[in-house]
């Protein structure tokens, strides 16, 4: 089978209109829907339904797909490997990032990558709902969390510190905790995983922030909500540093228990799956975020 069969296909499938994925191929729609048929007849297998209102992935184009970037990936890199395409590097380029970062430090920055490298075309799939990977054939994802599943590889961003906070207005209202255990009984803003979390004191002590013992009247599954509820005073939160910052530097957020932090060893990670190639398109975007928002 051939490269451009390949691309043409992963095209289709992403747009889900064969047509499309011809004209940006520089194919005419007969041309494309001859090609992908040809394919079909190689593999032996239907890859896309199609009907005349639209265009489906079936089972096996949907198994099929994940090793087809595989393919042209490799493809990518081997040339790079011998100096093609190495001055600009190019292609799709599907990215996975948690909403709430991405809004507040990736978008700011897309003019200047995409004027860097115009040739690459980015695929945002943005959302605290974290994608798998290797299932959604993702080239890579911004996550936070230590680096545990083996079939992943990484690349350090930054720290990602976990603070607690409060508005101003809430704490005049009902107090300022002034150890861990006078959180008991405050209102706490929690994600769906409401298990008790360890904090960590600046000189080595331990306690035990437990959300049983607190008011959890609203669950969160987005981080950028949960910022809002914690500046319109709807309780105490815990939060990644890099999403309050600024509330805490213009006083709309205060930190509670500063000397305080979540002892879980959170890490901004850039990972991608460990069969993959890392394709000049993916290396230049890592470069660029760990040099614009590393530690």
């Amino acid at each position: 089978m051939d490269t451009d069969s390949l691309r043409l296909f992963v095209a289709a499938a992403d747009a889900l209109n064969i047509s499309a994925a011809g004209r940006r191929l520089g194919l005419a729609p007969a041309m494309a829907s001859a090609r992908l048929a040809k394919l079909e007849r190689e593999l032996g297998a239907e890859l896309l339904h199609r009907t005349t209102r639209k265009v489906s992935l079936s089972e096996e184009g949907l198994a099929f797909l994940p090793y087809a970037r595989e393919i042209l990936a490799q493809a990518e890199a081997g040339r790079a490997a011998l100096g093609q395409d190495a001055a600009a590097p190019g292609g799709t380029l599907r990215f996975t990032a948690p909403s709430s970062y991405a809004q507040l430090h990736i978008m700011p920055l897309l003019p200047a990558f995409h004027a860097a490298f115009p040739k690459i075309t980015l695929d945002l799939r943005l959302s605290d709902a974290r994608f798998d990977l290797i299932e959604g054939s993702f080239d890579l994802a911004l996550r936070s969390a230590p680096l545990q599943d083996s079939s992943l590889r990484g690349r350090r961003l930054a720290d990602d510190r976990r603070v607690l906070c409060a508005a101003p207005g809430y704490l005049a209202a009902h107090g300022t905790p002034q150890a861990p255990e006078e959180l008991d009984g405050h209102a706490f803003l929690a994600w769906a995983d409401s298990a008790p979390r360890r904090l960590r004191h600046a000189g080595g002590q331990t306690a035990t922030l437990d959300p049983a013992r607190m008011i959890c009247r609203t669950i969160f599954d987005d981080g950028a909500s949960q910022r809002a509820a914690t500046v319109a005073g709807a309780g105490i939160s815990i939060n990644s540093l890099w999403s309050v910052a600024h509330e805490i530097a213009a006083g709309r957020l205060v930190q509670i228990l500063p000397d305080w932090r979540l002892d879980d060893a959170s890490v901004l990670w850039l990972m991608y799956p460990r069969s993959n190639v890392l394709t000049p398109k993916v290396r230049v975007f890592m470069d660029f975020l760990i040099e614009r928002l590393g530690d």
